[in-house]
């Protein structure tokens, strides 16, 4: 029996631009749930077992915002604060991951970016679903805040790069259209064609 090679874009982790960073991005995605279902059959602490999960959220949290998003799919996102009036507001910043030889930016490697995403809004939706299993059997409302923390960090983080995303979309959209010329090109020679053909 022949083994086929793995294609760009499977999710094998030996495919990936940045294995490193993809393993111990999918580590602390993995291990803050897996304290959080099966801590207490290693341990009757539970105060252990909160503390050890929300450290591993919080490590996920910055590790993903800080280190993987940038590495990974090429974006970065905060928060900044207005001194002066106090408004918050998001700042999104995404790196040229085209490829192309003019921006000299390397390409996005599929395999990254199919870990990434899937494993961005897998987590939220895990936490929620152990949220409708705590709130069925009405387990001790300590368990349901941990479950709350975790959607919180993890919905701010899904949320975040899915809005850096659109707005890299829409900016290398904007860019291509204005600096290819193409576009550009074709909008202004039918728009001056009208002024010029009678």
């Amino acid at each position: 029996m022949e083994q086929s090679q793995p294609r760009a874009g499977d999710l094998s982790w030996r495919l990936s631009s940045h294995p490193i960073t993809l393993l111990f991005f999918l580590g602390f995605r993995i291990s803050s749930l897996f304290i959080y279902l099966f801590g207490s059959i290693f341990t009757e602490n539970f105060i252990l077992v909160f503390i050890l999960t929300i450290l591993l959220l919080a490590a996920d949290f910055y590790y993903l915002k800080n280190i993987a998003g940038r590495r990974l799919v090429g974006l970065r996102w905060w928060n900044e604060v207005d001194a002066a009036s106090g408004d918050s507001h998001w700042v999104f910043e995404s790196q040229d991951r085209s490829g192309s030889v003019e921006s000299g930016a390397p390409s996005q490697n599929a395999t990254d970016r199919r870990f990434f995403w899937l494993a961005l809004y897998a987590q939220p939706a895990l936490w929620l679903a152990l949220a409708v299993v705590s709130v069925v059997r009405l387990l001790n409302p300590i368990w349901l805040s941990l479950i709350v923390i975790a959607l919180i960090l993890t919905i701010t983080n899904t949320l975040a790069f899915s809005r850096c995303d659109k707005f890299s979309q829409a900016s290398s959209l904007a860019s291509s259209a204005m600096y290819s010329g193409g576009m550009a090109k074709s909008l202004a020679g039918g728009l001056f064609g009208r002024f010029f053909r009678g």
